[in-house]
């Protein structure tokens, strides 16, 4: 009687715990950012209730041209209004790729038919990957946002990952990840996911900007024709890019027997990272008079190298800028806002600059 008694009590136990488990989750990804949610969540969350309830919004908010708005909140509950809005905005504008959008409603999607296998997910899916093939420009570049704005939202975006994102995506498809085995994605398809990513490495080849004959880095975006650096937003100018060169280097470095182009590519804009690194500072932060948090940059000899996020094309030193599109030469110079709403600095080229040796070595050998 005593072990039977213990045993029940052992399954109330476990039962309580897995509830309040369940209910912690819950409130964890009610907490969370789209983004966390949508790819970062432990992978058997997506196979929960509170998964399909979100999967209704990502299935309802899809647009008629297959892709998703950015910066939406797609995990909580929609009132009606906001049900009326995405039904009624279905066809009147576009989509984009900008901060991760559409990439992460499709990686969203196909882990949740991993576990319920509902049509609708798998047919959402197809949509979301059709956009994709039709947005690319035939030059094998993608612009932030289609159909076009007939703004900067129009030029071959590398600004914030987009265009690499969308890459990696088809990379995926391609290498026959087991995030997309459950959808059986067809010939035609895989085809098709082939040709786009083909078409966008040459794109990449085409733009990455060359000085006195050699290969450098990248702009953050680049036109669309001619395939020169571009501006985007006013604080936003046509530069070599210490930022979102590092992910389109490091996708290069993924291709399995790269060509003579893609090695002197990679190659390059290592040289270029290298060249360009700043050491000795550090970026932090201090409390001004009025309590209010500043970024600024101090001396430190022990400090781990840092890039600007902008270089002049034609000095190839940093450059900061406030609203007015003015360029500066320090941090302190530009005002309070941007100063503090922007990251101007940034650290990731040192995750390709230690990477590289075993690929140069890799590459070698082959």
């Amino acid at each position: 009687m005593k072990n039977i008694y213990l045993i029940s009590m052992i399954m109330v136990l476990t039962i309580t715990s897995v509830s309040a488990k369940n209910r912690q989750t819950t409130q964890d990804y009610l907490s969370l950012k789209w983004k966390q949610v949508s790819t970062k969540m432990p992978a058997e969350w997506y196979g929960t209730e509170d998964a399909k309830l979100v999967a209704e919004n990502v299935l309802l908010s899809q647009k008629e041209i297959g892709g998703w708005e950015k910066n939406k909140p797609y995990h909580h509950a929609f009132s009606e209004s906001e049900k009326a809005h995405y039904i009624q905005d279905k066809s009147e504008i576009g989509a984009t790729f900008d901060n991760g959008a559409t990439i992460s409603e499709l990686r969203f999607l196909a882990k949740v038919y991993s576990h319920f296998r509902d049509d609708r997910y798998k047919q959402a899916f197809e949509k979301g990957l059709n956009y994709i093939f039709i947005s690319q420009y035939e030059n094998g570049g993608w612009p932030q946002f289609y159909p076009y704005k007939g703004d900067y939202a129009d030029h071959i975006t590398y600004n914030d990952d987009a265009m690499v994102n969308t890459m990696k995506f088809l990379f995926q498809i391609l290498d026959d990840s087991k995030e997309f085995s459950s959808l059986q994605i067809n010939k035609n398809q895989q085809d098709k996911a082939k040709k786009a990513f083909d078409k966008g490495i040459q794109c990449i080849l085409k733009t990455q900007i060359v000085v006195n004959g050699q290969p450098t880095v990248w702009c953050a975006q680049h036109d669309e024709k001619t395939f020169a650096p571009a501006n985007a937003r006013a604080y936003e100018l046509a530069s070599f890019s210490g930022s979102e060169s590092v992910n389109i280097a490091l996708l290069l470095m993924k291709i399995d027997m790269p060509s003579k182009e893609i090695i002197a590519a990679v190659n390059g804009a290592v040289k270029w990272f290298e060249a360009n690194k700043i050491e000795g500072v550090k970026l932090t932060q201090e409390t001004d008079k009025n309590g209010k948090k500043n970024r600024i940059i101090v001396k430190d000899k022990n400090a781990s190298p840092l890039w600007a996020r902008f270089y002049d094309l034609e000095t190839g030193k940093p450059y900061f800028c406030s609203r007015d599109g003015i360029k500066r030469n320090s941090l302190a110079e530009i005002s309070y806002e941007r100063r503090n709403g922007y990251g101007w600095y940034t650290n990731t080229p040192e995750k390709l600059l230690i990477k590289y040796p075993e690929w140069r070595k890799k590459v070698n050998a082959k």
